[in-house]
């Protein structure tokens, strides 16, 4: 049993917004085959991918992010696709880490920063300024981050407020060299995972970079006042709209449907090899509606075609 408590006040903010999230979340669940499908649950990755790089610096953005994972050549120096790379593999692992093992951390480092930095996978060994923030000297990490795992691992907290605050005390140890935001949001993407498996399938790493400056102002002002309180609160807050999020574009497609595109995805359920003349004697509609029909049903990720033409509809 940990003795170590890292400092923290729950508030009201934080129980309200950890009663609004379980809410939101339990809808998200109703929809769960389509939030896990394969092709939504990609393009989110995309999002997270390119949202935790971009905080970083690094701007190749989601379509050339796709065009690497599909193994197509981009135009980018080596860091920027190096970094791309090692941060696709080592969201690949994120359903397989424990949460609470350190040496699951210091391998999901090697992994991300493979190629990149000659101290992968190993702790820092010099002392460090982030702007106003003075890390702790080098020599205290280890037994730092053991006293952080082993909070996490002991602590009876919430594993949504357990996350929030591993990362801000993450984030102040501060233990690479380099990679230390990518590494703290991964992980907490790991800890959530841990409390319910939709987490590996949402962006929350795309939301904090749309609020990268409130982001960083979080951290500092959970410095200032010597508690992660301020960035837990703040971190929740963008769980919950990464949530919602994809509540709401998943509601909206299967909300917005018609009925003839409801006709033609029973249809191909029942009948995943079926023409558009025999989808069309179906519905009662010309072939050219239906292939209009379906044209959008494929832009809205709900149907994907496996094979080409002589190949089979799936339905997502």
């Amino acid at each position: 049993m940990s003795t170590y408590k890292p400092p923290y006040i729950i508030s009201t903010k934080i129980v309200n917004l950890i009663s609004k999230i379980s809410e939101e979340l339990a809808k998200l669940e109703f929809n769960s085959p389509q939030v896990v499908a394969p092709m939504l649950r990609k393009k989110n990755r995309i999002r997270t991918l390119a949202g935790t790089l971009e905080i970083e610096g690094n701007y190749l953005g989601e379509e050339k992010i796709t065009a690497i994972l599909d193994g197509k050549p981009v135009l980018g120096t080596m860091i920027e696709v190096a970094e791309v790379e090692g941060a696709i593999k080592a969201y690949q692992e994120l359903e397989n880490y424990n949460y609470d093992k350190v040496s699951d951390l210091l391998h999901a480092h090697k992994i991300l920063m493979n190629g990149i930095l000659k101290t992968a996978g190993a702790f820092r060994n010099s002392n460090v300024r982030v702007g106003e923030h003075i890390a702790p000297q080098a020599y205290l990490v280890p037994e730092l981050m053991s006293q952080l795992f082993d909070w996490l691992e002991s602590s009876d907290e919430h594993l949504l407020l357990k996350s929030c605050i591993f990362h801000y005390e993450f984030e102040f140890i501060h233990p690479f060299s380099d990679g230390n935001g990518r590494i703290g949001r991964l992980w907490q993407s790991v800890i959530l995972h841990k409390y319910n498996s939709l987490f590996s399938s949402l962006p929350t790493e795309s939301i904090v970079r749309d609020h990268q400056q409130e982001y960083y102002k979080a951290l500092e002002d959970a410095t200032a006042q010597g508690e992660s309180t301020p960035f837990v609160e703040f971190m929740l807050g963008m769980i919950l709209e990464a949530i919602t999020k994809v509540g709401n574009e998943v509601g909206n497609k299967v909300g917005n449907l018609t009925e003839n595109q409801i006709l033609i995805i029973e249809k191909m359920k029942e009948e995943p090899k079926i023409g558009a003349k025999k989808l069309a004697e179906h519905v009662g509609i010309s072939v050219r509606k239906i292939e209009e029909n379906v044209a959008k049903l494929k832009k809205m990720d709900l149907i994907v075609r496996v094979g080409g033409t002589r190949g089979h509809w799936e339905v997502v």
